[in-house]
């Protein structure tokens, strides 16, 4: 994608097509329902524009934390979320973690305490949070035990065990958001995006 176009739609005076743009365009692979959930980084006062952005589109989002005036907003869909964390592999790991509960909303919240503990420096980052973002339990586990050093690869996440699936993947996720650019550019919506899942 062309430079210029990525400067003209960050730099959007119009707060709502600045919002849908940055969505489009660093979410694309969850909105074309690759991924369960995804993470986004957004500024303060475009905090409120996601509602009517997400409605009716099954998409739900929860704000984490609050850092040098910007929200880090998990987008999730409640379902697919839900079974993903609930693996077993997944659910063990948590559990050394804290996370107890079975239930999405109490894990979400347990997640929340512990990137709000991070901001006011009482505890490290919760680099659990990788599983919640839908990335391979092995490749989470190998970050937190070499504190991201010494990985094979690098794309949407720092790759540790199977650098062919993780490829694929990126392909996969590059694709998507090539298309969901697309269609934004032609003048789609984020729900018509959404809608047109792969």
């Amino acid at each position: 994608m062309p430079a210029e176009v990525l400067f003209y739609f960050f730099q959007h005076k119009d707060a709502r097509v600045k919002l849908e743009f940055q969505l489009v365009f660093q979410c694309a692979p969850f909105l074309k329902g690759l991924r369960a959930s995804c993470g986004i980084m957004v500024e303060k006062s475009l905090y409120h524009g996601l509602e009517p952005i997400f409605q009716e589109t099954g998409i739900t989002y929860k704000k984490l934390l609050e850092l040098e005036g910007k929200y880090l907003i998990l987008l999730y869909r409640r379902k697919e979320l839900g079974e993903a964390l609930s693996r077993i592999g997944v659910r063990s790991f948590l559990r050394d973690f804290g996370y107890e509960e079975r239930e999405l909303e109490k894990m979400l919240r347990r997640l929340s305490m512990r990137t709000e503990l991070y901001t006011q420096g009482k505890k490290g980052f919760p680099h659990e949070i990788g599983v919640f973002l839908g990335y391979p339990i092995e490749d989470v586990k190998g970050f937190i035990k070499n504190e991201g050093k010494g990985y094979l690869m690098t794309g949407y996440w720092k790759v540790y065990s199977d650098p062919v699936r993780a490829k694929w993947l990126f392909r996969q996720y590059d694709e998507a958001k090539n298309y969901a650019v697309n269609e934004f550019l032609t003048g789609m919506s984020i729900y018509e995006i959404v809608q047109n899942r792969w």
